[in-house]
């Protein structure tokens, strides 16, 4: 049994607080033809390292549909920059161009496989999985990145093409699951390539 959701499995369902006050579920996002769920959070330096070239991702192609929802799911209780009230203030601060979702059971994230932070996958219109992996290749300091996957992959998609390469290793900070230690990883779960 895998941990990671298999490319061409169907996007789990969530229903989970953002830090705009509302609660969006994956119906929220139907009119998207390409949706893209990253686990992220507060505190990681690869998260904070690669946020910029995340946010430029999600802008340049918000103008042809493609739309980003962030998803943290560590425990607060581990790292309590990870709270709900610490994930509000940094969209406050930062103002990224996503939905920034809480998932405090942590149980999207078991249902996606959330491995690292940050770790994407990339859905299709009908929500079948095309991608799931790194961002780019150097997350710590994106400015070094020399591989840019979501960005190959997004503009594969956009031009008709099938996707090229389908998996690459996340990079970056393991979830941080309730009750265990922070560098505590599943048993099952494994490197995607």
């Amino acid at each position: 049994m895998s941990f990671t959701l298999q490319i061409g499995k169907k996007a789990p369902d969530f229903s989970l607080p953002a830090t705009d006050g509302n609660t969006y579920s994956l119906s929220d996002f139907a009119e998207a033809p390409i949706l893209v769920v990253f686990f992220t959070c507060n505190h990681c330096p690869y998260v904070i390292g690669s946020d910029e070239a995340t946010r430029r991702t999600a802008d340049k192609y918000a103008g042809q549909g493609v739309k980003f929802v962030g998803i943290n799911s560590n425990s607060a209780n581990t790292y309590a920059e990870d709270s709900f009230d610490n994930m509000v203030k940094r969209m406050a601060e930062h103002n990224f161009p996503w939905i920034y979702l809480h998932d405090e059971t942590q149980h999207v994230a078991q249902a996606y496989g959330a491995l690292r932070t940050p770790h994407f996958y990339v859905f299709d219109h009908e929500r079948s999985l095309l991608y799931t992996g790194r961002g780019v290749d150097t997350p710590r300091d994106a400015s070094q990145a020399t591989v840019n996957d979501l960005e190959r992959t997004l503009d594969e998609l956009l031009s008709g093409r099938q996707v090229s390469i389908r998996a690459t290793n996340p990079i970056g900070c393991n979830v941080k699951w309730e009750g265990e230690d922070a560098h505590w990883m599943p048993p099952y779960a494994c490197d995607l390539v």
